[in-house]
């Protein structure tokens, strides 16, 4: 809503400045988005008539002119704009002005003539574009006056940023109201006279839709001359609220739109054929606009229409076949009430919004359709002539106003500010709503400009706003607290977060919604769940898997010649309770993945240049699960690498997975190396387990070596899982620390060789006890999996 302050002060001036004015709208809750002056500074420029002209002896395109400046004597002023002729009223800059732009005017020669002044066009004095000619002002312009006096050019132009509960302040009238109520200034509104009706034309008005339109007035006016020049306070007023001037005609019906919040539409009245009706379209219905577009209706758009055809589309925008033009001597003057439902998003879904559509939608005081429709009268007959009809009225049932109870002791629970039950009713007064009191509660009834009033809190708002917002204070919540208990089983988010933080990976947040084709490459997921209203078409499904997600930041990365990436993201994935079944009830595990690309390690010299690989994202998930132990099952996924894949078993449940990106989809997605990562459940890593005290042995070890031949198919973890399950008790430590398959070991086999650890806390061990737990190992290693010393 843009407005000029100056429009605003002719209904109510309050004793504040301009910038107190916008600060106490913006506390107010009508923030003041824009402030910008109507013009730039400037001085020394007055209004001037030019008395004669005359061609400049050495220039052909300039003109030596006698001009009044209202002080004696005419000055003579050298003017090179085409439209100077005598008689004419315009901006004289005298000498000594500063002009926008710094520009100085000084008594000068200009091709050897004497100029005292430069007469001025409207951008040169920065109020206009226009500069193809002077600034014409009105016959009755006062010569001599100072020019921003005269034009208001002091004025300021004010923005507001209303929210869409505010539509009784999309009107000047709304605003004073506003304001008055703010500061206790009294304001006055501009009266609307009925007019004289002289004329009995008139039309008959059907509610065919009457939910949708419950009031309907309208008249005819004959005898208009619609090429009426529009006055210039007028225009003025329009230019400065944003709106262009047309037409007389479409001006006053602009004008009054601005002044009390009422749309209007006038239709020329010899192109009406029969009653008006107020209707839904037909399916497949047409309809020409004013815009010139052409519209195939859906159902439930409101028309407005005569016997033969729609002539507008209610509350929005009217049709160009019943348009007025400049040759109108006719009107039909249309002022109505449309239920915000009934106009809410039927122009954004045709492509365009309109002045009419964006206040029908929010809700039109329908206490003022006639009013409006009497004011348009009254400046229509002043401005352009004519004849009025009568008013012709159809009615149906309009939209309740039901009171609503304000009780004292909740407005101070809820402002924290206590107030006195008089203080509350002063302030409810000042808002000019129907109040009654039942014991010490107040009855309010909403006016129907008020379509937000509906409830206690609505009114408790009220309130806190004309309190002001200034005057509540800041008062810190005083509450007791306690410290939660953290047990040490415990492990916080934050810390699974650190340890991958310390370990190079980089945290990650990504959108929880995906592209399906995410879900089918990881995940098999064929049958996701589908978002009603995707933001985006590649955003349409919610993931069942984070691994997406990591995929796309290395792509995203590697676009930017970042070639080592390590990244690891916590969240939340989704899943149907009964797969398949589109459900209401939904599982949303947190979950936690780390993906590793490129070099193992930053570039450096201390180190051969190599590319992460499985071993090291285990080790990753080794560290976040120590000191449990934790398990690897060969496995596959339809995300991994079927050889260089494992599923992750902790305490005998499986809680995730790890390996190397399939071959498949490092092609699809142009990887030039396969990323490794992992996906875990994370609730496993947020349960730690309680480290337990063992005395430090003070005894040297005794450390031995154990070199066996197995199947090569017999998997490590069976041989490490045995061992440890049966080894004596003076062997602390077990460890495989080569593989070797090759010269000396039969095809179909391998050696494996393992260091043990052996020490008591108590004293230095004899050969005889480190031989007899080797030899207790050898023989467990023999009999459960056939293994054999290598020799």
């Amino acid at each position: 809503m843009k407005f000029s302050e100056s429009w605003l002060r002719s209904f109510v001036n309050p004793s504040v400045s301009g910038d107190e004015l916008s600060h106490l709208l913006t506390m107010a809750g009508l923030e003041v988005e824009e402030e910008e002056s109507v013009a730039p500074s400037f001085d020394h420029v007055v209004v001037a008539r030019v008395i004669e002209v005359n061609k400049h002896p050495d220039a052909d395109r300039l003109n030596v002119c006698r001009v009044d400046i209202g002080r004696g004597e005419a000055q003579q002023i050298v003017c090179g704009a085409p439209n100077v002729a005598p008689g004419l009223m315009v901006p004289c800059a005298l000498p000594g002005a500063n002009l926008p732009g710094d520009f100085k005017i000084k008594l000068a020669k200009v091709r050897g003539v004497e100029s005292s002044g430069m007469l001025c066009s409207a951008k040169e004095l920065g109020i206009a574009a226009d500069a193809s000619g002077l600034l014409v002002l009105p016959a009755d312009a006062p010569v001599g006056a100072d020019i921003r006096s005269y034009l208001d050019l002091d004025d300021r132009l004010l923005t507001l940023k209303l929210t869409p509960n505010r539509a009784d302040c999309l009107s000047l009238t709304g605003l004073a109201r506003e304001l008055a109520a703010l500061t206790g200034t009294p304001a006055t509104y501009p009266e609307a006279i009925a007019a004289t009706v002289s004329i009995s034309t008139q039309r008959t008005i059907a509610l065919d839709a009457p939910e949708a339109c419950p009031l309907y007035c309208g008249r005819v006016i004959a005898g208009v001359d619609a090429r009426a020049a529009t006055p210039d306070w007028m225009k003025r007023r329009l230019e400065r609220s944003g709106i262009r001037s047309i037409s007389a005609l479409v001006d006053i019906t602009n004008y009054v739109m601005l002044e009390i919040g009422q749309p209007l539409h006038a239709f020329d009245n010899t192109r009406l054929d029969g009653a008006i009706h107020a209707r839904l379209s037909q399916a497949g219905e047409k309809i020409l606009l004013l815009n010139e577009q052409t519209l195939e209706l859906q159902e439930d758009v409101l028309l407005i229409a005569d016997d033969k055809h729609p002539v507008a589309m209610a509350g929005i925008m009217g049709g160009e076949d019943s348009g007025i033009t400049l040759d109108t001597t006719e009107m039909f003057l249309e002022s109505a009430f449309f239920a915000p439902r009934a106009i809410a998003g039927r122009a954004r879904r045709y492509g365009f919004v309109s002045d009419a559509s964006h206040r029908f939608e929010r809700g039109v005081d329908f206490g003022n359709t006639r009013r409006a429709l009497e004011r348009a009268t009254q400046l229509i007959l002043e401005i352009c002539g004519g004849q009025a009809g009568p008013v012709c009225e159809a009615k149906a049932t309009l939209p309740p106003r039901p009171a609503v109870r304000l009780r004292p002791a909740r407005v101070t629970k809820v402002l924290g500010v206590s107030l006195a039950a008089e203080q509350i009713g002063k302030l409810i007064a000042r808002l000019d709503f129907d109040c009654a009191r039942e014991g010490d509660d107040f009855i309010v009834t909403p006016p129907s400009y008020r379509f937000d009033i509906e409830i206690e809190e609505d009114l408790i708002e009220e309130i806190a706003r004309l309190y002001g917002y200034d005057n509540i204070p800041a008062s810190a919540p005083r509450a007791a607290l306690s410290m939660l208990p953290q047990t040490e089983s415990a492990r916080p988010l934050s810390r699974v977060r650190q340890i991958l933080a310390d370990r190079g990976f980089q945290e990650v947040v990504n959108y929880a919604f995906v592209d399906s084709v995410w879900e089918s490459d990881f995940a098999a997921n064929d049958a996701p769940i589908r978002l009603a209203n995707p933001i985006a078409s590649q955003m349409s499904v919610m993931r069942s898997t984070l691994i997406g997600g990591l995929i796309a930041n290395v792509v995203t990365n590697l676009k930017r010649k970042q070639n080592r990436v390590r990244v690891f993201e916590t969240g939340r994935c989704f899943f149907r309770d009964t797969p398949g079944i589109p459900v209401r009830g939904f599982r949303q595990p947190w979950k936690i993945a780390a993906l590793a690309y490129g070099s193992a390690l930053p570039e450096q010299w201390g180190s051969v240049a190599r590319s992460a690989d499985f071993f090291d994202i285990k080790g990753e998930i080794e560290l976040l699960l120590a000191p449990a132990l934790v398990r690897f099952e060969k496995a596959a996924h339809p995300a991994l690498h079927p050889g260089r894949s494992a599923r992750v078993v902790l305490d005998g449940k499986a809680i995730g997975l790890v390996g190397e990106l399939h071959p498949q989809w490092v092609q699809k997605y142009e990887l030039p190396l396969a990323p490794v990562l992992f996906e875990l459940e994370l609730e496993a890593l947020k349960q730690a387990k309680l480290p337990n005290y063992a005395e430090v042995s003070r005894q040297p070890p005794a450390i031995r070596d154990l070199a066996i031949v197995v199947d090569h198919k017999l998997e490590l973890q069976q041989l490490l899982e045995g061992m440890t399950a049966h080894r004596p008790a003076i062997v602390q430590d077990i460890r495989l620390f080569d593989v070797y398959t090759g010269k000396g070991v039969a095809p179909g086999e391998k050696s494996l060789a393992f260091r043990i650890v052996m020490q008591d806390t108590q004293k230095t061990l004899q050969d005889a006890e480190v031989d007899a737990a080797m030899q207790k190992l050898v023989n467990y290693l023999q009999q459960a999996f056939a293994a054999q010393l290598r020799v």
